[in-house]
């Protein structure tokens, strides 16, 4: 997420297909095309006037954003971060099935959770917990690995957290095909992991 204003839509790692029956393609489209966009956009918009600003990255402006102008500062918390938070939902996910992590986060997960079942036990708790909008997170701070939750379009990395996998459970990631049934949304979005992407997300943050 080195890339600086303006900022772009980026493009599904997958086709609106093929993380079907788990995520439908109209919810898909409407998630990344409408809603994921629409932040892209709305962020671009506000730092079109800070021209001393365009050459962050979108890290470095949610990470510093106490040192923004006050004026500007609950724009790029909501935009930025739900640019951020996205690219890092969507990336997360892969259309090939259930998978297992491996390697050193699958010893950092055993460490840190006792098991796998446990840590799927915390994360669906996080995320069925969010009253409201919002993001369930695995993050990792010093080489260990922990839940927590966030509103709206709040990111962990404002409050120094290197965040390496996420579920949005804002209604619309997943009410069109799964209406309130927020529960069969998560247990079928751990079929959706990308591990491997998130592997390599936890051995930057462990460094």
């Amino acid at each position: 997420m080195n890339e600086t204003f303006p900022f772009q839509t980026e493009p599904l790692p997958y086709g609106y297909n093929e993380l079907e029956p788990e995520l439908c393609q109209e919810i898909l489209k409407l998630h990344h095309d409408k809603h994921y966009k629409t932040y892209v956009d709305n962020l671009n918009d506000i730092l079109s006037d800070f021209p001393k600003l365009q050459d962050y990255t979108l890290e470095y402006l949610l990470i510093h954003l106490k040192d923004l102008p006050e004026t500007i500062q609950t724009g790029i918390k909501n935009n930025g971060g739900g640019v951020y938070n996205h690219q890092l939902y969507f990336r997360c996910m892969q259309g090939n099935g259930f998978s297992m992590p491996e390697g050193d986060l699958a010893n950092a997960i055993h460490r840190d959770f006792e098991s796998f079942d446990n840590f799927t036990r915390v994360l669906t708790n996080a995320a069925m917990k969010q009253f409201g909008s919002g993001y369930a997170w695995l993050v990792c701070e010093n080489g260990k690995l922990s839940v927590l939750s966030t509103s709206n379009q709040d990111t962990p990395i404002t409050d120094s957290q290197k965040p390496i996998l996420c579920i949005d459970v804002w209604e619309h990631a997943y009410y069109l095909q799964y209406q309130n049934r927020r529960a069969d949304y998560i247990a079928n979005w751990f079929h959706l992991i990308n591990w491997n992407y998130v592997a390599t997300l936890f051995q930057t943050a462990s460094m």
